[in-house]
């Protein structure tokens, strides 16, 4: 008998291409597709052979098609803006289908989101295929549908298997093995086969200074046969630890023919091709079942996912179905998750949470995780032939230590220097050094090297003309947030909130936002991919959540984030803007206390978003109406009338949560007409007069009469730039199309009109 494998091909560089085994676990990347495939092959081959293991495929004639859904609720566009979605983001999953040879019904697989359904009518399979893929991207964080959408286009190709039906197939121990439906379907047994492990990381799966708690789990799981809970932060090695003892039980078995065998499965796969009613609790039922006729031990990472696995309300989804089984004995399950998810799940549903034994995981001590990153870089020149200096040690702790508190050590340094190390290997570098370190640093985190290199002195002087160049008119604004750069530089800002908290008040079109988005630049601009949302100015209209039930939609409610969430969950180093921040319903501001003073917010379940490396600014026209009309004022006003209208508008206890109220003065004529130079300058720019190799010069006059037309007593310079469209580029446009020019320049002049007059 031959079984027949899709296999999805991605060509991920130039020399380097992503194979998708289809049906099966297995993922590999080597140079060209042909290496792909014959590796998938070889594994298949050797995995039968070894151990009498093969997953059947029972699509005949199958095909890939690219399916597309439109995915909400946040897009962002180009200036940062996050809510409300003008746009929809399109994403296309590759999908697998065909008729199925054993029942007589067609079949669809989708392999990046391991699922797998079922249908009756061939016409069904498109809908269905979006239903379920536009599912499981709600469920999934910015970040992992942005990876998702990075695969592109795969090219279908296929392996083959031979197998002989007759053969007695033997499991470890030498007895017949039988088939665990849901077993299979739904976990992977642990630990995998080194045919089986991803060869995209170059991490080891050591537990370094956790063997004490490794033998703790043991003695927990297999000696006194309790459902255990590993309690730990992000990276404190809840998985190394779970990796390890996983090799131990299977050594066990292996030596002594019987005895547990650990299946790992993520929360959601519960729930994958569920689509009616009493789907998921029949697939847990047969779970159960496998379970117990495997004797086998449930690996569940994320575990507080299940309170929302099945149904969005905790008593009535996974967690809840399984509880009674857990507690009584008829499975077993350890799980993985934080002390704020345990606290989440003891109040939602204290019943599951009392069904474990907890085993705590504490911060390393510092000596600790620099054996672990010394032991690590022997790894890695061993095995990966890549050397990782002791300078860049030191520096990737430090950094990591500084800007990613929310993070435990080891897991963040081990994840970071794997990182570099797949890098190099990918450019055939053979040395990581402490540049190499600060170079990726500034790419995930979009941080200047300023702040990354101790060595680099802030010069002050040269910060404030900087600022002063493009913040016009407003020089209290430039040395307020000089002042923020300057603390943050010398690591004196407090690291347990957000880097700044302040409210710039002022009319409209005084350069509230503008001042905004140059800070944002300044402190996160430096990332080379600026796509796919990487703005580092998050920016969201606080008018659209004037009712109090809008929460849901500014945080979230549990099971999906809101838009602030959301935004700063894909770009934790931002700066983040919100608008007009008066407009907010009370609740929000309640809400936001907690973010303003302890950079951190938690929802229902337990689960963290961190704000504590965004500067957090809001904007208000509180109090503007009460001053003088806002003109061509050559008195800068000072913000005595703004701070009685702000302690009138907003709570004592908000306030007092501000590092600094942020007054910005109507501009002076001579302010306007430098923006409006600014504005022109920048259409240097423009496509369109760089392909031409043209230069652009402006009058004296010109610059007046913009800077009378585009100024406006209500909305200050706001309708600067729609009056450079409409007076100088639409002119200009039909100028160009009637003259054929390239290179040279073109003087722009004002005289009863736009006049355009070729220079050589």
């Amino acid at each position: 008998m031959q079984i027949t494998y899709p296999v999805l091909l991605y060509n991920l560089t130039e020399n380097t291409t992503l194979g998708i085994c289809v049906g099966t676990e297995y993922r590999v990347t080597e140079r060209d597709g042909q290496r792909v495939k014959d590796a998938l092959s070889d594994y298949l081959k050797r995995n039968y052979k070894k151990r009498d293991d093969y997953r059947y495929f029972d699509i005949a004639d199958f095909k890939m098609k690219m399916v597309g859904v439109n995915v909400r609720p946040n897009y962002t566009d180009d200036d940062g803006n996050d809510f409300p979605a003008k746009k929809e983001l399109r994403v296309e999953v590759p999908v697998i289908f065909g008729e199925n040879t054993e029942n007589g019904n067609y079949e669809c697989q989708i392999p990046l989101l391991d699922g797998r359904f079922y249908y009756y009518d061939a016409r069904q399979m498109k809908v269905l295929a979006q239903h379920f893929i536009t599912a499981q991207l709600n469920r999934m964080s910015p970040d992992e549908v942005y990876r998702l959408m990075g695969y592109g286009t795969p090219r279908l190709e296929k392996v083959t298997l031979k197998i002989n039906e007759n053969r007695e197939i033997k499991g470890w121990g030498g007895e017949a093995k039988q088939d665990f439906p849901q077993l299979n379907r739904l976990c992977e047994e642990m630990p995998l086969a080194k045919s089986d492990r991803r060869k995209r990381t170059a991490l080891p799966q050591t537990a370094w200074e956790l063997k004490d708690k490794v033998t703790e789990l043991y003695e927990a799981a297999i000696l006194k046969n309790a459902n255990v809970l590993l309690v730990g932060k992000r990276g404190s090695g809840k998985s190394a630890i779970l990796q390890q003892f996983a090799r131990i039980i299977a050594a066990d078995k292996k030596t002594n023919n019987e005895g547990k065998t650990l299946y790992r499965m993520l929360p959601q796969r519960l729930t994958y091709g569920a689509k009616y009613l009493g789907e998921w609790q029949e697939a847990a039922d047969g779970l159960i079942r496998d379970l117990q006729n495997a004797d086998g031990l449930l690996w569940i990472p994320d575990i507080v996912r299940l309170l929302q696995t099945g149904d969005n309300r905790p008593e009535t989804g996974a967690a809840a179905y399984l509880q009674p089984f857990i507690r009584e004995g008829k499975m077993q399950v350890i799980g993985e998750i934080t002390p704020e998810e345990l606290d989440g799940m003891r109040r939602l549903l204290p019943g599951f949470a009392e069904s474990f034994q907890i085993l705590n995981l504490g911060e390393m001590p510092e000596t600790k995780v620099f054996g672990i990153l010394h032991k690590l870089a022997e790894f890695f020149d061993k095995n990966q032939k890549v050397t990782v200096t002791q300078p860049a040690l030191q520096t990737g702790y430090r950094l990591l230590k500084r800007y990613f508190p929310y993070e435990s050590f080891p897991g963040k340094g081990i994840k970071f220097f794997g990182r570099l190390v797949d890098i190099a290997v990918a450019e055939n570098r053979k040395r990581i050094t402490k540049d190499r370190v600060i170079d990726l640093f500034t790419e995930q985190t979009g941080l200047p090297e300023l702040f990354l290199r101790d060595e680099i002195p802030l010069q002050k002087e040269q910060l404030r003309s900087d600022f002063n160049a493009q913040i016009i008119g407003q020089p209290a604004a430039v040395e307020k947030i000089s002042n923020i750069i300057q603390i943050f530089k010398a690591g004196l800002n407090n690291p347990y909130k957000p880097i700044a908290v302040l409210l710039f008040a002022g009319p409209t079109g005084v350069g509230k936002t503008a001042t905004a988005r140059v800070l944002s630049e300044f402190f996160f601009g430096q990332k080379k991919d600026r796509r796919r949302g990487q703005n580092p100015l998050v920016r969201i209209d606080m008018s659209e959540y004037r009712h109090p039930m809008q929460i849901t939609n500014f945080l979230g409610d549990g099971n999906r984030p809101g838009a602030l969430v959301h935004a700063v969950r894909r770009r934790p180093f931002s700066v983040v803007l919100l608008d007009e921040i008066e407009k907010a319903a009370d609740n929000i501001f309640d809400a936001l206390l907690t973010v303003l003073d302890e950079g951190v917010m938690t929802d229902n379940l337990g689960r963290k978003t961190n704000f504590r490396n965004t500067v957090i600014i809001m904007t208000s026209n509180v109090g503007a109406t009460t001053r003088q009309a806002v003109g061509f004022s050559e008195t800068l006003q000072t913000g005595q009338k703004y701070d009685a209208a702000l302690r009138k508008q907003f709570k004592p206890e908000f306030l007092n949560r501000l590092d600094a109220v942020v007054t910005f003065n109507n501009l002076r004529r001579a302010d306007i007409e430098k923006i409006t130079r600014k504005e022109l300058e920048a259409l240097q720019k423009r496509e369109g007069f760089q392909k031409r190799s043209l230069t652009l010069t402006f009058s004296e006059a010109l610059i007046a009469h913009i800077a009378d037309t585009g100024f406006d007593e209500k909305y200050g310079a706001r309708p600067l730039q729609r009056a450079v469209e409409q007076e100088v580029m639409q002119k200009v446009a039909l100028w160009l199309a009637e003259n054929e020019v390239n290179g040279g320049g073109l003087e722009l002049d004002w005289k009863e009109g736009l006049q355009i007059k070729k220079s050589t």
